[in-house]
C-alpha cells in the first residue's frame, strides 16, 4: 500500500464531509436540478382555455412562496408569464384563474381567455426563467379543432407562432421537431448534475477503453430500456423514490470505489447490506418514499454483487452489470420528462427517438471529455489512487445527500 492510499485513507471522510457541508447551502440548486412546468390550450376561434401544471418544488423557488400572499401571488404570476398573444396584445383573463385538485406535490390552474379580433397568435411563456434558466415548458394546442400539437419552450426559445400561412391547409401550430428533442435529451443530461456524478462515478476507475465502453454500454442499454417502456405507457413508477434511488444508487457506485481500491475488504458489503435492511424496515414503517421492498430487494443485490466482485480476479468486467441494473432507475428519471408531457401518440415515437438519442451523444460527450484526463491521471500512479477516492468521497456525500433529501426531505 503506498503512503500516497494511506494519506488519502487517513482523510477520506474530510472531502466527505465538505462536499455535504457545501451543498447544504446550495439545497435549493440541487433539489431543483430539473425544473419542468406544462400547459394545455383549447383554441376556438379568439377564445382559449388553458391549464397550468407545475411542482411545489419549483414554486418554492420564489421568495414570496412562503409568505401568505401565496394564494394571491402565485395565480397573478401564472396569468402574467403564461400567455396567448394576439398580435402585440395579450388575450384578457375573463374566467379564473382557480385552483384545481392535483396530485401531491403539484399545482394546477386553469383559466380563459379571449383574444382581440386582430393578430396572429401565439403562446408566449417566461414562467420561472427569472428564478430556473434552464426551465423547460412544455406545451400542447389544439387550434380550431385541429390535432394536438406540442412544443417544448425554454429561455432561448418563449414563443410559439400558433398559425402558419397556408392557402391549401388548414392553419396548425408547428411542434417541436426531432432535432428540438435531441437538443433537449443533450441539455437534459448536461443539466441533470445527479446523472454526471454517476458517470464520473462509473468512469474514475476505468483502466481501458475496453472498460469504459462495457459500462457505458451498460448503462445505455439499461436507460434506454426503462425510458421507453415509462414513456409508452407501460409502467409509471412514482417520480419521488426514482429520485431517491439515483442518489443511492450515485453513493452506492462510489463506494464501492474506494472498496475497490482499498483491498476489498469483507466489511463494506456487509455493511451496505446492513443499512440498506434498516432503510428497508423503516420504509415499512411508513418512513420514506422508497418502497420497503425495493430497498430490500437493493440489499440482496448489493450483497450478492460485491460478494462477486470480492471472489473475482479482474473486479472491473462485473461493472457493466452495476451500471446496467441503476441504469434501468436512471432511465424512468430520464422518462419524467417526457412522460409528463402527456404527448400525442403520432409524436410520441419521435420524441422518445430524439430525447433517447439526445442522452446519448450527451453522455458520450461527457466521456469524452473526462476520460482521457482520467486516463491521464491515472498513469500517474501517486496521484491515481488519492484522486480515485478523494473524487469518490466527493460524489458519495453528494449521493447521499440527494437521497435523504429526496427521499425524506
Amino acid at each position: 500500500m503506498t503512503r500516497a492510499v494511506q494519506n488519502a485513507r487517513r482523510t477520506i471522510l474530510a472531502p466527505a464531509l465538505v462536499a455535504l457541508v457545501l451543498s447544504v447551502p446550495s439545497a435549493t440548486v440541487w433539489a431543483h436540478d430539473r425544473s419542468m412546468s406544462y400547459s394545455t390550450w383549447e383554441i376556438r376561434g379568439r377564445a382559449a382555455d388553458v391549464t397550468v401544471r407545475l411542482s411545489e418544488l419549483d414554486v418554492s423557488r420564489f421568495p414570496w412562496a412562503t409568505s401568505d400572499e401565496l394564494e394571491r401571488v402565485l395565480p397573478a404570476y401564472l396569468t402574467e408569464h403564461v400567455q396567448l398573444m394576439a398580435g402585440d396584445t395579450a388575450c384578457g383573463v375573463t374566467d379564473g384563474p382557480r385552483a384545481l385538485d392535483a396530485p401531491p406535490g403539484r399545482v394546477i390552474y386553469e383559466w380563459r381567455l379571449s383574444c382581440p379580433t386582430a393578430g396572429a397568435l401565439r403562446i408566449e411563456c417566461s414562467l420561472l426563467f427569472d428564478v430556473a434558466p434552464s426551465h423547460l415548458h412544455f406545451a400542447r394546442a389544439r387550434l380550431d379543432g385541429s390535432r394536438m400539437m406540442d412544443r417544448v419552450l425554454s429561455d432561448g426559445e418563449r414563443a410559439w407562432p400558433l398559425t402558419v400561412a397556408s392557402a391549401t391547409t388548414r392553419p396548425e401550430p408547428s411542434g417541436t421537431s426531432l432535432a428540438g428533442y435531441l437538443a433537449l435529451g443533450m441539455g437534459h443530461i448536461w443539466t441533470g448534475y445527479d446523472h454526471m456524478a454517476f458517470l464520473l462515478a462509473l468512469l474514475l476507475i476505468g483502466t481501458s477503453w475496453l472498460e469504459v465502453a462495457e459500462v457505458v454500454t451498460g448503462f445505455t442499454v439499461g436507460h434506454s430500456i426503462t425510458l421507453a417502456v415509462a414513456v409508452l405507457g407501460y409502467v409509471r413508477p412514482e417520480r419521488a423514490p426514482i429520485e431517491a434511488l439515483i442518489g443511492l444508487s450515485i453513493a452506492l457506485v462510489a463506494a464501492e470505489n474506494v472498496w475497490l481500491i482499498s483491498g476489498r475488504g469483507r466489511a463494506l458489503p456487509w455493511i451496505v447490506g446492513g443499512v440498506l435492511v434498516c432503510l428497508a424496515l423503516m420504509a415499512e414503517h411508513g418512513h420514506g418514499r422508497v418502497p420497503s421492498l425495493t430497498l430490500a430487494g437493493l440489499a440482496l443485490f448489493s450483497l450478492c454483487y460485491l460478494g462477486l466482485v470480492e471472489r473475482v480476479a479482474r473486479p472491473a468486467v462485473l461493472r457493466w452489470a452495476v451500471a446496467f441494473i441503476f441504469g434501468l432507475i436512471h432511465g424512468f428519471g430520464f422518462a419524467a420528462v417526457l412522460v409528463e408531457a402527456n404527448l400525442s401518440t403520432e409524436r410520441l415515437l419521435r420524441g422518445l427517438f430524439g430525447f433517447n438519442l439526445g442522452v446519448e451523444i450527451g453522455q458520450l460527450a461527457v466521456v469524452a471529455v473526462i476520460w482521457p484526463l482520467l486516463r491521464w491521471v491515472s498513469n500517474r500512479a501517486r496521484f491515481r489512487d488519492v484522486v480515485v477516492e478523494v473524487g469518490s468521497a466527493a460524489v458519495f456525500a453528494l449521493g447521499v445527500f440527494w437521497f435523504v433529501t429526496r427521499a425524506y426531505g
